[in-house]
C-alpha cells in the first residue's frame, strides 16, 4: 500500500522491516513472488528493487517460487507460506489479507489469524 496501488513500492517494506527492527524484532521474515526480481513491465510498476536484493542478502526476505508454463507466469499459493511460518514460530502476520480461506482450511490457523493478524496504512513514510 506504500506506493498507492500505483507502484510496487519497496521501501514500503524496508519501512516496515525497519519499524519492528527499531522496536527490537529481529526475527523478521518478508515473502516476497520471486517474480518481482524480474524486468518490470509498465503495467506492474516495482520502485526500489535493490532493496529486495539488499533484504535478501540480509536473510530477512524470501522470494516465494514462480515460473513460467506456456509463456504465463504460474506462482505458487504465497499465503500458506507465510501463514504457516508465522504460526509455527508463534509469531504475528503483518498483512491487509484477512486469509479468510487458510482461516477453514486448518482449525488452529483460524484462530491463529484471528489473534495474530496485523493490519496496516501508510501515512506517507509512516
Amino acid at each position: 500500500s506504500h506506493g498507492n496501488k500505483e507502484v510496487f513500492s519497496c521501501r514500503g517494506i524496508l519501512l516496515a522491516v525497519q519499524w519492528f527492527w527499531d522496536r527490537g524484532h529481529k526475527d523478521i521474515t518478508v515473502f516476497v513472488p520471486s517474480w518481482r526480481k524480474e524486468q518490470p513491465r509498465p503495467d506492474v510498476l516495482i520502485t526500489d528493487q535493490y532493496i529486495l536484493r539488499d533484504l535478501e542478502k540480509k536473510k530477512i526476505l524470501v522470494f516465494t517460487p514462480s515460473r513460467r508454463v506456456g509463456g504465463k507466469r504460474v506462482v505458487c499459493y504465497d499465503d500458506r507460506f507465510i501463514v504457516k511460518l508465522a504460526h509455527e514460530s508463534d509469531g504475528i502476520v503483518v498483512s491487509n489479507d484477512t486469509y479468510r480461506d487458510l482461516q477453514s482450511e486448518r482449525p488452529e490457523w483460524k484462530r491463529f489469524i484471528e489473534e495474530r493478524l496485523l493490519m496496516y496504512s501508510f501515512v506517507n513514510d509512516k
